[in-house]
């Protein structure tokens, strides 16, 4: 039975070709506390991903931590994730959890909408996304969320709120405060000159509220 829980840091990787730079850093990650992580590589080969995802699988169960694949059920199913996030352009949130069944988690990108939340819980997801919250170099065009949306929407959906976006360890507690579960975080922990402690500090933004 996996130990951890959707709160805390949520590690999502980087599109790194180098898979003994991806495995360490993420290996440092997780000795800092986190115990949630997303596999996001939207530029290597489907051999590449398979392999990237195999690694993780074997690395986050060390941890006792739960892998996430990003918007790829057939490659979460394929590595035995924990379960699959999936983005408003990507599969059917119904069809997704009748294909993963009742136990894996899925989660679902809302953006900046009180509604798609709503109808995402009601398809079954088990947490709801919310982004971008700040500027970021990942989807630097990305239209902004607000932080008074955070409770609202853990209210209608009795679902643990994500938020995502441009999220570093200056401007994370706000975030946290306004009821916020899950901190979504790429370059604040994988471009860290040191991941471990930068997780620890996030997972410490947790333990007091």
């Amino acid at each position: 039975m996996i130990g951890a829980k959707l709160e805390g840091l949520y590690a999502i990787t980087p599109d790194w070709h180098d898979s003994t730079r991806l495995i360490a850093t993420t290996e440092a990650i997780l000795r800092g506390g986190c115990r949630v992580v997303q596999y996001r590589n939207k530029t290597a080969t489907p051999c590449h991903r398979d392999e990237q995802a195999v690694a993780l699988r074997g690395l986050t169960r060390r941890f006792d931590a739960l892998l996430i694949i990003n918007d790829d059920l057939d490659l979460a199913l394929g590595c035995e994730a924990d379960g699959v996030h999936l983005g408003g352009d990507d599969s059917d949130l119904t069809a997704a959890r009748a294909r993963l069944g009742p136990g894996p988690i899925l989660g679902a990108s809302c953006y900046q909408s009180l509604e798609l939340a709503q109808a995402a819980a009601l398809a079954g997801a088990d947490y709801v996304a919310f982004g971008s919250y700040f500027p970021s170099p990942t989807k630097p065009e990305a239209r902004r969320a607000d932080t008074a949306l955070i409770a609202p929407a853990k209210a209608a959906t009795g679902r643990p709120v994500c938020a995502i976006g441009g999220i570093t360890l200056d401007n994370a507690a706000p975030l946290v405060s306004a009821g916020a579960d899950l901190l979504a975080v790429i370059s604040a922990v994988y471009n860290s000159p040191d991941p471990e402690r930068t997780s620890r500090a996030f997972s410490q933004l947790f333990e007091n509220r």
